[in-house]
């Protein structure tokens, strides 16, 4: 597992710590905080101190890295979907365009690229992943990399995240320099560089939904009733809860056949509960289909047969 630098103040000095992690942690957490290494950074190549009120006992300021981000994806384009509980693995993969003279798979260079959503310097929620990205030199300039973004919903996540996240990279060169010293730092000696808004993506509350067609069997032209219920993951509780009001099609798929129609449209009930009747013509199977939103995938019931007599 990785170690991540942790930003703190120490006699007045700005320092940084390390600290060995088994996991991604929340934001707020005092270890594995890479906004915090960042922000010191920042502080420093501003010739400011990273907190109020405090001097740094550091020196000099760290040089612009000659190096960018490119073709950021995350998850391959495609939305994160997270339970409740768990762990949930998102690939994300980048290009590094660089001049001839960085190298960023030296052992003293940091590299991350991690996903927030709110302020940079001040993010609402950070994710990042259990590992740090691997990169490939593919020639003297350009080096490409692949990494995770590593999330645990039943610690990190609340309701607030359901919403579009931005990728954030930096790249250290340390250049011998130690920041976990407690000697100060020279930050004429550091590189580095940051992109911002390298790509989005969006978190959404995964979904699940149920079916459940009678009698069984049935007899020719009477009533069928289906019902089920369409939830969704809630971060805030850890419990899977009612997707109210929401439309959902019941499906009908005649036995022998690969391909379901449409019977009707219907909506979720306050409490995400669905129910309908239809006539019983032939065997087959009914299922409920939920388009999904922004904010929750789709999803299919599993077929339930009603064998008509």
């Amino acid at each position: 597992m990785r170690k991540r630098a942790t930003v703190v103040a120490v006699s007045g000095a700005l320092v940084l710590s390390a600290f060995a992690v088994p996991a991604a942690q929340a934001v707020g957490s005092d270890s594995h905080n890479p906004i915090d290494t960042l922000n010191a950074l920042r502080a420093a190549a501003s010739s400011k101190s990273a907190y109020v009120g405090e001097t740094a006992a550091d020196t000099g300021t760290p040089y612009a890295l000659d190096a960018k981000f490119t073709n950021v994806k995350i998850n391959n384009g495609f939305p994160i979907i997270a339970g409740t509980g768990g762990k949930v693995t998102a690939p994300v993969t980048f290009k590094v365009t660089h001049g001839a003279g960085v190298d960023v798979t030296a052992d003293d260079t940091e590299l991350d690229l991690l996903i927030y959503r709110g302020s940079s310097t001040d993010p609402a929620n950070f994710l990042i992943g259990d590992d740090y990205p691997s990169c490939t030199n593919t020639s003297a300039t350009v080096a490409t990399c692949k990494g995770t973004i590593d999330i645990y919903p039943g610690d990190e996540l609340a309701n607030a995240d359901n919403t579009t996240w931005k990728a954030l990279g930096y790249i250290v060169d340390w250049n011998d320099v130690d920041p976990y010293s407690d000697d100060d730092v020279d930050w004429s000696k550091v590189g580095y560089t940051e992109g911002d808004a390298l790509a989005t993506t969006k978190l959404q509350r995964k979904s699940a939904l149920t079916v459940n067609a009678t009698p069984e069997p049935v007899k020719k032209g009477k009533t069928i009733t289906v019902t089920g219920k369409l939830s969704r993951a809630n971060w805030d509780t850890g419990l899977y809860g009612g997707y109210s009001t929401q439309p959902v099609k019941l499906q009908f798929r005649k036995k022998g056949s690969s391909t379901y129609t449409t019977v009707k449209t219907i909506k979720t009930s306050t409490t995400g509960g669905l129910k309908t009747t239809v006539k019983a013509t032939v065997d087959g199977y009914y299922r409920f289909t939920f388009a999904g939103t922004t904010t929750t995938p789709a999803v299919n019931a599993a077929g339930d047969f009603i064998d008509v007599k």
